[in-house]
């Protein structure tokens, strides 16, 4: 596996320049950047150019992911090839979220056959319940294929998000690469580092990734209590204060940020499901929890390579992360650094929710607020 990394900057335009001529059969270009930036000009359209035979796909971010970096209104493209593993793409439109499930059990039936190893996606951050898609997507391939990936961010804007795939880049996407063969190696970790506190709440009324009802009382007019003087800035604020939601039946608890409000109807929307009878509980954290997190994720990721260390390592992490760390958002990529040593190529966003299973060989879930690892290597 070859890999070369390239970032776009206004001030600098891009830096290395750009290479010429054709890339392996066996390419992909992974590219996160600022929403403005795509829909501003070619940027993309420029990385096709220089990139002819590579696949590519990417999202819109809150924050890219360079090396050992975190910044911002960026454009980083990661070019992968691949010497032994096959790849094959597959997208689609999604108009809304309750079609979410149906678009992931197309997606995979356009991925699945038997040398299927591994798949990495990347949706709309805004039109879609990540839970259904994350079931879906599961339901459509064999048992033994991996999952993960993310929902494209907007900086704390929740305005539109963009998916990029070979056809183009725009909202309401959601994409995916296949990965083949027994040559490749893969593995994946997704950690937190959030506390829970205060009451233990009762999920009185949701529907789908919506939530109407905590222990019968307005859920939006509760959080809003909890958030006092930062409840004027929702949805964003929301993201210091995410909730713990776990099943009626028990299980492990999962957590949920809002993605946007319904002062109408006093109802919150989410990213993934919200289970009516299951409780929910407000979480909270500090820098050295969330770079703890980060360090748990990183070692939990490596679990898949064997005795290799990862040729390339594919970070999401959640916006909420980034807003409570500010200044010291590196520290969790440093960390990650210190766990991967220094050939590893690191890329990555801050995003709107992340795709993993909880443990190594489980089913894809969505998770909010945690630091998510995808490491890939070649035999």
């Amino acid at each position: 596996m070859k890999t070369a990394q390239y970032k776009w900057s206004q001030s600098g335009g891009w830096g290395p320049n750009l290479p010429t001529g054709e890339v392996g059969q066996q390419s992909v270009v992974f590219v996160f950047g600022a929403r403005s930036l795509m829909q501003a000009g070619d940027i993309v359209g420029e990385l096709r150019d220089h990139f002819k035979g590579a696949a590519m796909l990417g999202c819109s971010t809150s924050g890219e992911i360079l090396g050992d970096m975190v910044v911002d209104d960026s454009v980083i493209a990661t070019l992968v090839d691949f010497e032994h593993t096959q790849l094959r793409f597959a997208s689609a439109t999604i108009g809304e979220a309750k079609a979410s499930y149906d678009v992931g059990k197309e997606l995979a039936q356009q991925l699945n056959d038997g040398s299927l190893r591994h798949v990495f996606v990347l949706s709309d951050g805004l039109h879609v319940n990540g839970s259904d898609l994350a079931r879906g997507l599961a339901g459509g391939v064999l048992e033994g294929v991996s999952i993960t990936g993310g929902l494209s961010g907007d900086g704390t804007n929740f305005a539109e998000t963009w998916v990029i795939a070979d056809e183009g880049a725009g909202p309401q996407r959601v994409a995916a690469v296949g990965l083949y063969g027994d040559d490749l190696r893969i593995g994946y970790g997704s950690m937190g580092g959030w506390q829970p506190f205060g009451p233990l709440r009762t999920i009185t009324r949701a529907e789908g990734n919506i939530l109407y009802e905590l222990d019968e009382r307005s859920a939006l007019d509760l959080y809003k209590s909890y958030l006092g003087p930062h409840a004027d800035q929702l949805p964003s604020s929301a993201l210091l204060f995410p909730i713990l939601v776990t099943e009626a039946k028990g299980g492990q608890g999962v957590v949920r940020t809002v993605l946007s409000v319904d002062e109408k109807n006093k109802s919150m929307t989410f990213a993934g499901d919200i289970p009516q009878g299951g409780t929910a509980q407000l979480m909270k954290t500090n820098v050295d929890n969330l770079v703890d997190g980060a360090t748990a994720a990183a070692k939990a990721s490596l679990s898949g390579l064997g005795d290799r260390r990862p040729d390339l390592a594919i970070l999401v992490s959640c916006v909420g992360r980034k807003l409570v760390m500010k200044q010291r958002t590196e520290e969790e990529i440093e960390a990650i650094r210190n766990v991967f040593g220094t050939d590893a190529k690191i890329s990555g966003f801050y995003s709107y929710g992340e795709l993993c299973p909880f443990m190594h060989g489980g089913e894809c879930r969505l998770h909010n607020q945690t630091m998510t690892i995808t490491t890939f290597a070649e035999d």
